[in-house]
C-alpha cells in the first residue's frame, strides 16, 4: 500500500520550477538542502534569498507524525485549535509506553492493560480528526514512517528528536516539540531559522567490521553534542551512494546527538532499491524522473567548501568500528583502542547486557549481520557471556526476521526478543539485576546514553555502538574485547575467533506481514466523541496559560541554577514518568529532578527562600507559584540537549517560571519554551553565570520595551544589597513575542482561529 501518492505527486510537479527559481534568485549552484527547504516554502516560489543562521522562514511541510508519549500532550493541544480535521497527513505511533521486561508477547499484553486508556484516547483522536494510527507493536515510529512514509525531497516534521531518521530516504525530516505539529495540523505555516549547513563528504567503502554506525559515531566525536546546532548536515560523494538506504537512515537517526538540525543524503539506486522493496515501486518511479533536482548540484559536491558552512570528509576505506561513552554519545574511541581506555578510566569491564535494536538500528540489514555472528558463535559452540536482548524496528521487519531464521538464531545463544517498540533506549526497560545501584557497563546500538536514561542508575555506564560489535560484546561478556583481533575460549576449551559480520540489505524473499498494526481514520470523524475522564490520572484537558500582564517581571526568585549538562531527560524524565505524559499536573512532579544544583552538587534539593529550607524541585515552584512568586531557571551551555519533548517546556511553565536563563540552548528545546510563553534568554556574556548566587531575587526591568534583535536587561538582587545587572540575548522575532504575549503559540492560533 503506498500511502498519500497525490500528495506525493504533487511535492514532485512542483518540485522543478521552486528549484530553478531559488537557482535564479541566489545565482548559483544549490546544495540538497536548500533545493529541499525552498520547495517547500509557505508562499510558493522562492522570491528573496535567506540568510543561514539568521533569518527566521515560513514553510509548509508536507506530512506530521507523532508517537505515544509525545502525541499526547500535541493532540491535547490540537483539541483547542477549532479544526474540524488535520491538513496535512499525519499519523500517531504507539511505540513508547511498552516497558521491556519478559520478551515481546508478555510486554505487548502488559502495556495495552497498562496503558488502554492512553491508547483508546489516542486512538479515538486520531480517528475524529483524520490521522493515521499505529497501534501498540507495529512498531518504532521512525522504522514505520521510512518503511511506509519518507519519500526523496519531502519535508516532514515529527515530535520526536529522532524524526531526522527519515534523511535516509532522502527529506528533510525535523524533530518539534507538540506545539509546532499543531501549527502544522491546524493548516499554518510552520517557522525555521533557515539553517546552516555542513557537508560531509563520504569516499571509499565500507567493509569489514565497520558500518553506517560507525560514520555517525565518527562525525559525532568530530561535531560533538552541540557541534552541529542550527545546522542540516548533508551527506555526499561515492561512499555515500554506496550506503544502504536503512544505513543512511542510522547516520541521520544520530545526527540529533550533535544537535543537528537534520541530515540527509541524495537520491539514488540505494533508495529507489528500497522503496521498491516496500511496495513503494510508484514512488521510486516519481523520483526517478526528476532525480537531478533529489541530489545537490554537481558544482557543488565538486567545490564543497564554497556552498557549505563547514565540510567533513570520512574515508569509509579507513574507518575503523567506534564505541562513544560512558554518559554522552560524543566520546568518541576507536575499537582498536577501545580496551585501554577502560582500563585507564576504570570502567567496569565486565559487560552485563549487550542491546540490539531501537529506531537507530533495527533495520533488516542490521539483524542479519548481528545474526551472523550469533550463528559463527553457534557453530563454534559459544553462547552470549552477557545478557542479550533483540528490538526488531517494526512488526513488518519482525515477521520478516522470524520468517528467515534470524531470531530463531539469536535466541540459540541466549538472546531475548523484545516488542517492536523503543524499551530500554528510553528507559522503559523493568532491568534483570540483583543491585539496581551496582557501578555496571551495558553496551547498546541505540543513540543516547545519558547517565540513567536506559534503567534510572547514574552509576550505569553506557556504551553505544554497533549492533555487530554490540552482538560481539554480549558474547565475549567483556568490554575489552577486540572481535577483530581477539579470540574467545569455547564450550570445549578451543580457542575461536570471529570472523567479518555478513548481511544482507533487504531480504531475499521480499518483506512480509500479517498485520501491520495500522488503523485507518474515520471517513468522517465529526460524530466521533473523545472522552477524558475528569479523575484520569494519565490525562488531563489543558487550560490556557495566562498571557502577559504587559509589565515588567521583577521580585524573580531562583529556582534553580543547574550545572553541567541539563538534557531534557534531567528537565523530565521518561522511564516510569511516560504515564503521565497526557497529564501536566502529574507529570510536573519531576520537573528538574535530574538537574544538578550548582550551589549543592545534589540533585532535586534547591533552597527555598520563602521558608528558608531545601525541598524538592517541583515542591520549591509550587510554593512559588501558589504565593504568586515568579521564578527562574539559570543553566549551562547547550541546556534541553536530546528529546523534542516539551513537556520540558510546559512542566516549567505550569509551575510557575518565567524565564530560562543559560549559556546556549539546544535547538528543539528554545523553540517549546517559546511556544509555551516562556523567556528563552542566553547570557550576553557567559562568566555572569558566576555572578547568580543561591539567595538572589530577579528583576527584568525593560521587557515593556520587548523587541526582535534588542536584548533584555536583568537586575540581579544580592542579599547584601549589592546588585549586577546581566545582559540578556535572545533570539525571538516579532511573531514570536506575539506568542510570549498571548500565553503560548497555542492562545494565539485560537484567537485568531476565533477572529476568523
Amino acid at each position: 500500500m503506498v500511502f498519500d501518492l497525490d500528495m506525493i505527486k504533487a511535492v514532485y510537479d512542483r518540485f522543478p520550477e521552486r528549484v530553478a527559481a531559488a537557482r535564479d534568485l541566489l545565482g548559483r549552484p544549490l546544495t540538497l538542502t536548500e533545493k529541499i527547504l525552498y520547495a517547500h516554502l509557505w508562499d510558493g516560489k522562492a522570491t528573496a534569498p535567506f540568510k543561514r543562521g539568521v533569518d527566521y522562514v515560513d514553510f509548509a511541510p508536507d506530512r506530521v507524525a507523532m508517537q505515544d508519549a509525545t502525541a499526547q500532550m500535541a493532540l491535547l493541544q490540537f483539541m483547542q485549535a477549532g479544526k474540524p480535521q488535520v491538513a496535512v497527513p499525519s499519523t500517531v505511533h504507539c511505540d513508547h509506553l511498552i516497558q521491556a521486561e519478559n520478551g515481546a508477547v508478555a510486554d505487548l499484553k502488559s502495556a495495552i492493560n497498562k496503558s488502554s486508556e492512553v491508547f483508546d484516547f489516542l486512538q479515538s483522536v486520531s480517528n475524529k480528526y483524520g490521522i493515521g494510527f499505529w497501534a501498540p507493536g507495529a512498531g518504532i515510529i521512525h522504522q514505520v514512517v521510512l518503511e511506509n512514509y519518507a519519500f526523496p525531497g519531502g519535508m516532514m516534521i515529527g515530535t520526536d528528536s529522532h524524526t531526522v531518521n527519515a534523511g535516509g530516504l532522502g527529506m528533510i525530516a525535523i524533530g518539534v516539540g507538540g506545539a509546532d505539529a499543531v501549527d502544522v495540523m491546524a493548516g499554518m505555516p510552520w517557522e525555521l531559522k533557515f539553517p546552516k549547513l555542513i557537508g560531509v563528504k563520504l569516499t571509499g567503502r565500507l567493509s569489514g567490521w565497520a558500518s553506517a554506525k560507525d560514520v555517525i559515531l565518527k562525525v559525532a566525536g568530530i561535531l560533538t553534542v552541540k557541534g552541529g546546532t542550527g545546522a542540516v548536515v548533508e551527506y555526499f560523494g561515492d561512499g555515500a551512494d554506496a550506503i544502504s538506504c536503512t544505513g543512511k537512515g542510522t547516520i541521520c537517526n544520530m545526527g540529533a546527538e550533535i544537535g543537528a538540525t537534520t541530515s540527509t543524503f541524495g537520491y539514488g539506486p540505494k533508495m529507489a532499491e528500497y522503496l521498491k522493496g516496500t511496495g513503494r515501486s510508484e514512488v521510486a518511479a516519481m523520483a526517478d524522473a526528476i532525480a537531478e533536482h533529489l541530489n545537490g548540484d554537481a558544482e557543488v559536491y565538486q567545490n564543497p567548501e564554497k556552498y557549505f558552512d563547514q565540510v567533513i570528509e570520512i574515508n569509509l576505506s579507513e574507518l575503523e568500528p567506534h564505541i562513544n561513552g560512558p554518559f554522552t554519545p560524543d566520546l568518541a574511541t576507536p575499537l582498536s583502542q577501545f580496551a585501554a581506555k577502560v582500563n585507564e578510566e576504570g570502567w567496569p569491564a565486565k559487560l552485563e547486557v549487550g542491546l540490539i535494536g531501537s529506531c537507530t538500528n533495527s533495520s533488516y540489514e542490521d539483524l542479519t549481520r548481528a545474526a551472523s555472528l550469533a550463528q559463527q558463535a553457534i557453530d563454534k559452540k559459544l553462547v552470549a557471556q552477557a545478557e542479550f536482548t533483540i528490538t526488531p524496528g517494526s512488526e513488518q521487519v519482525r515477521y520478516t526476521a522470524e520468517r528467515d531464521g534470524i531470531l530463531n538464531t539469536f535466541s540459540h545463544i541466549g538472546g531475548v526478543v523484545l516488542a517492536n517498540a523503543c524499551g530500554p533506549c528510553i528507559g522503559q526497560w523493568a532491568r534483570h539485576t540483583d543491585d539496581p545501584n551496582r557501578k555496571n557497563s551495558i553496551i547498546t546500538s541505540f543513540n543516547r546514553n545519558f547517565a540513567k536514561r536506559n534503567d534510572g542508575n547514574p552509576n550505569t555506564h553506557s556504551f553505544v555502538a554497533s549492533p555487530e560489535v554490540v552482538t560481539a560484546l554480549a558474547i565475549a561478556g567483556d568490554l575489552t574485547f577486540n572481535p577483530m583481533t581477539d579470540t574467545l575460549i569455547n564450550a570445549d576449551g578451543v580457542a575461536v575467533k570471529l570472523e567479518e559480520p555478513a548481511g544482507l540489505e533487504m531480504p531475499p524473499a521480499g518483506f512480509a506481514v500479517e498485520d501491520a498494526g495500522f488503523h485507518a481514520p474515520a471517513a468522517d470523524g465529526s460524530g466521533v466523541e473523545v472522552k477524558v475522564a475528569p479523575d484520569s490520572k494519565r490525562l488531563q484537558l489543558l487550560e490556557p496559560f495566562t498571557p502577559w500582564n504587559g509589565e515588567n517581571i521583577s521580585g524573580m526568585r531562583l529556582l534553580i541554577k543547574a550545572k553541567g549538562k541539563c538534557t531534557t531527560d534531567h528537565i523530565s524524565m521518561a522511564g516510569p514518568w511516560l504515564r503521565f505524559r497526557g497529564h501536566l499536573e502529574n507529570i510536573s512532579d519531576n520537573t528538574l529532578t535530574g538537574a544538578v544544583n550548582a550551589f549543592t552538587e545534589k540533585t532535586d534539593s534547591v533552597k527555598n527562600l520563602k521558608t528558608g529550607e531545601y525541598m524538592r524541585v517541583p515542591e520549591s515552584a509550587i510554593a512559588y507559584r501558589d504565593a504568586g512568586v515568579p521564578t527562574l531557571v539559570v543553566g549551562d551551555h547547550n541546556y534541553g540537549e536530546g528529546s523534542s519533548r516539551e513537556h520540558a517546556a510546559m512542566q516549567p511553565r505550569f509551575l510557575g517560571v518565567r524565564a530560562v536563563l543559560v549559556k546556549s540552548f539546544a535547538r528543539i528545546h528554545e523553540t517549546n519554551l517559546k511556544k509555551q510563553g516562556m523567556l528563552g534568554l542566553t547570557f550576553d556574556n557567559e562568566a555572569d553565570y558566576d555572578l547568580i548566587q543561591e539567595n538572589d531575587t530577579f528583576d527584568l526591568v525593560d521587557l515593556m520595551d520587548f523587541a526582535p534583535g534588542k536584548p533584555l536587561t536583568l537586575v540581579v538582587n544580592h542579599e547584601d544589597g549589592s546588585k549586577d545587572t546581566i545582559i540578556c540575548n535572545h533570539t525571538f522575532n516579532a511573531q514570536q513575542i506575539e506568542w510570549f504575549k498571548a500565553g503560548s503559540a497555542l492562545n494565539l492560533i485560537k484567537k485568531q482561529q476565533a477572529s476568523n
